[in-house]
Order: structure tokens, then C-alpha cells, then sequence
């Protein structure tokens, strides 16, 4: 349970405000510290072969100006690419998302932090008007990235591949989600957002992750 309260701890939330080219947006804001070099944590972020080890297989054409996919589900297009500081790219779920461009993006910034050490800053940018908001908050997406950067922690610090399934299926599992779910919950009422709608999201993305 120790190792599961430091990963959440190690995560710092926030909600934010955003505009994209389809509209308002609201943000689901992650930093945190990877006792790692700068290099190695880009290069887990953009090559093929370390993708797949902490986040699922990617496919595409890697470069700025082209496109991805995640294990068959997200997908987009490659924004801006600026080794070894930058990546933004837009990020879809499901094929009738296409429908609907401009819509959600997400920007990586990294820089030093000192002796192998690395300051990441994930911003998932998302529409207001997209559907599960008013269901789930920010928790959503939240607890999604909790997850991969979790997964990252693994493989940056202990050179491991995380099994996402056993994990979510353990009780640390179940607790880890809990606990990120809540922490988003704080996040959104932070931001402003309404206590009953914020807990009544927080008990929908608790249940969705552990269903």
C-alpha cells in the first residue's frame, strides 16, 4: 500500500482551461519527477519499442506531420515534435471521434531537474462539449493517465514492463484507482467545481475503471 500512496503522491493534478481549434476546452494538467535522464524519458516517449513497453503497441509514422495509433484505440496526429523538450499531438478515442477534429490534444513538455532527474508536465486538452465530462469530471482521462504514468515509473526507474491488467485486478490496483479518481475529484473542486457533481464524478469514474 506504501509503494501505491508515494505513486500518487508523486503526482501533481490540476484542471485547467484551454482553447483548441474546435473550441473551449478544459485541461487534465499531470507533473511529476523521473529519477531518470532527459534523453532516456524522451526516448521512451517516442520510440516504437519503449512505447509499447509501458503504454501498448504503437504503430504510424512517427514525425511531426504524422499520425499514430495506440493498441487499436487512441490515435491522432503528430503536432509538434522538438526532441528533447516537446510533444504535442492530437489525441482521439474511437472511430466516430474523427468526426469531430480539433477536439482534444495532448502536449508533453520535459527539461532537467537536476542530476538524473527529469521534470515531465503531461496537459490533456479536451472539449467541453465532449460527452463524459459532465458524467466523469476530469477523472475521465485522469485516472487513464495515472495509470500510464505509473506504467513509465516502472520502466524508467526499475526497467520493468507494468502488466496494467493484473495490476488494475489486484486490491493495490483497485486502491491505486480509487485513490487517483479522488485526487481528481480534488483537482475539479479546486477548479471550481460544483461539490455534489464533483463527488457524484468521482463515484462514476471509480466504478467505470473498476468495472
Amino acid at each position: 500500500m506504501r509503494d501505491v500512496l508515494d505513486e500518487l503522491a508523486a503526482v501533481g493534478r490540476a484542471m485547467g482551461s484551454a482553447h483548441l481549434p474546435a473550441g473551449d476546452a478544459y485541461t487534465m494538467e499531470l507533473r511529476r519527477v523521473y529519477r531518470a535522464e532527459l534523453d532516456d524519458v524522451w526516448s521512451a516517449l517516442t520510440d516504437v519499442e519503449r512505447l509499447a513497453r509501458w503504454m501498448g503497441p504503437v504503430t504510424g509514422d512517427l514525425r511531426a506531420g504524422g499520425s499514430f495509433e495506440v493498441a487499436g484505440a487512441e490515435h491522432g496526429d503528430i503536432l509538434r515534435c522538438e526532441p528533447p523538450h516537446l510533444l504535442r499531438v492530437s489525441w482521439m478515442f474511437g472511430p466516430e471521434a474523427d468526426a469531430w477534429p480539433g477536439t482534444s490534444e495532448v502536449e508533453i513538455r520535459l527539461a532537467v531537474d537536476g542530476p538524473g532527474r527529469t521534470w515531465l508536465e503531461l496537459v490533456h486538452a479536451a472539449s467541453v462539449v465532449e460527452p463524459m465530462f459532465p458524467t466523469y469530471g476530469p477523472g475521465a482521462g485522469g485516472v487513464g493517465w495515472d495509470l500510464h504514468l505509473r506504467g513509465l515509473a516502472i520502466l524508467l526507474h526499475h526497467g520493468e514492463s507494468p502488466d496494467h491488467s493484473d495490476f488494475r485486478a489486484s486490491e493495490l490496483g483497485r486502491a491505486y484507482v480509487r485513490g487517483s479518481a479522488a485526487a481528481w475529484g480534488e483537482a475539479h473542486l479546486a477548479a471550481g467545481g460544483d461539490p455534489s457533481e464533483v463527488a457524484a464524478a468521482v463515484r462514476a469514474t471509480t466504478a467505470f475503471y473498476l468495472s
